[in-house]
């Protein structure tokens, strides 16, 4: 089983979206210092450097064709000390952990499945054995759009031992997060068993647990379920989401498919969050703010924190707007990943969609309610009270009043009517691909 290091939803910050191949040292620091400051009272903790940290030549915008890896006598990753100059003393990242350490946050690491091309051209030792890189690899295993890596066979015992001693010197790090990519599409059981197999042992080692995340979700099926709370700790359920509303709003049908399997046995993640400052050195577009509107990003961050998605936020937060860090931050949206429970979709008619989730812990007797608008203009929607999860109410002839927690106003349920079938209502102007986001406190007993 895993570490179970994630007790509640992953929340963070990668550096995929705004620098992709190429982040440096001092841009993972910056982004830390901002992190830390305006989003870690709220939750936020976690800082991913992702792919391709031992590339020197790496480039926005694709991967190079046998890209010169840097990598140990064991054909083990290592940091380009170009970008991380930290690592060139040869202690890997733990010189650039310590320093996110010492902010009070986490550190999170990105790998490809498998072994380096480079390390099996080379025939490198297996450490601890008589084996060799030629004799572990899996030449028809390979990531159709990352060319670094064979998959691993892992019916050879050394394959196993490699991982194991990888895991053992990258945890050593201080390595607080593992995202490990190409797992999952398509589904590659026996290495997500060997990693996690391998991330309990360098846990064990050193004493430390880690949050084992997999990616990428491509088509991911529910038929994995149950080993993947087996094996990690969270894992993608979609290709790489991007600043577009055709993305988000594809994203809501799978968050409703995942999100009542939701809980600390494992996360199914909706991918990174594109907000802010994003395409700087990305694979993906210009330098750029990102282009949802901000009624987009809201609805986005709802849905993610109703279905109880992990977040990591993927724009260059020192270059980010004051009113997006505002909504990362927004502690009232965000309780509802520590203490809502029953995150589901309720209805999807026409243009709308609406959420609902009961609340845990301090928020105990509360509701919370989102009406999505998947128009492209701003629309006003009528619906009885059960429609969107406020049921049980008390009997009351008076209005009943929640809470809007984007804009903070009181929200009026009117009385119950013949109309809505003796039920309280509500009546709500939604903008375009916008949300209303609404939670109904518990009130002194009628």
């Amino acid at each position: 089983m895993p570490s179970r290091a994630a007790a509640y939803p992953p929340m963070g910050w990668n550096s995929w979206d705004c620098f992709g191949t190429t982040v440096t040292e001092a841009e993972v620091l910056a982004n830390a210092d901002v992190l830390a400051a305006r989003l870690s009272p709220t939750g936020w903790d976690t800082v991913v450097v992702d792919i391709q940290w031992y590339e020197p030549t790496a480039r926005a915008g694709g991967y190079n064709v046998d890209a010169p890896l840097l990598l140990d006598g064991h054909g083990f990753p290592r940091p380009d000390p170009a970008r991380f100059p930290s690592a060139g003393g040869g202690d890997g990242f733990a010189p650039l952990a310590a320093q996110v350490h010492a902010r009070g946050l986490r550190f999170g690491l990105h790998l490809m499945r498998g072994i380096p091309r480079r390390a099996v051209e080379a025939d490198l030792p297996v450490p601890g054995t008589t084996y060799r890189a030629s004799d572990i690899a899996d030449r028809s295993s390979t990531c159709p759009w990352n060319g670094d890596n064979y998959g691993l066979d892992h019916t050879h015992p050394g394959a196993q031992a490699w991982l194991d001693a990888l895991m053992h010197q990258i945890i050593g790090w201080g390595v607080d997060l593992l995202k490990v990519d190409d797992m999952l599409a398509p589904y590659q059981a026996a290495a997500v068993e060997a990693y996690a197999l391998a991330v309990r042992r360098a846990e064990r080692a050193h004493g430390r647990d880690v949050v084992l995340s997999l990616s990428p979700g491509t088509d991911l099926s529910l038929a994995h379920l149950d080993h993947l709370r087996a094996h990690a700790d969270m894992w993608r359920v979609c290709d790489d989401l991007w600043d577009r509303w055709g993305d988000v709003e594809a994203q809501l049908a799978r968050l409703a498919r995942w999100a009542p399997h939701q809980g600390p046995d494992g996360w199914a993640d909706g991918d990174m969050l594109p907000l802010g400052r994003i395409g700087t050195r990305a694979e993906r577009g210009q330098d750029r703010d990102s282009a949802l509107t901000r009624d987009e990003r809201r609805t986005l961050l709802t849905a993610w924190s109703l279905a109880r998605s992990p977040l990591m936020v993927g724009g260059d937060l020192t270059r980010t707007d004051d009113e997006t860090l505002a909504d990362l931050a927004n502690a009232e949206v965000l309780e509802l990943l520590r203490h809502s429970t029953g995150g589901a979709e309720l209805l999807r008619e026409d243009d709308v969609v609406v959420w609902g989730a009961a609340g845990t812990g301090p928020r105990a007797g509360s509701r919370w309610a989102a009406v999505i608008s998947t128009a492209a203009e701003p629309r006003t929607v009528t619906l009885p009270a059960a429609s969107v999860g406020f049921t049980g109410l008390r009997t009351s002839s008076s209005p009943l009043v929640a809470r809007d927690l984007w804009s903070g106003e009181p929200v009026t349920l009117v009385p119950p009517t013949a109309a809505h079938g003796g039920d309280h209502a509500l009546t709500l102007d939604v903008p375009a691909h916008g949300t209303r986001l609404l939670r109904l406190d518990p009130g002194p007993a009628s």
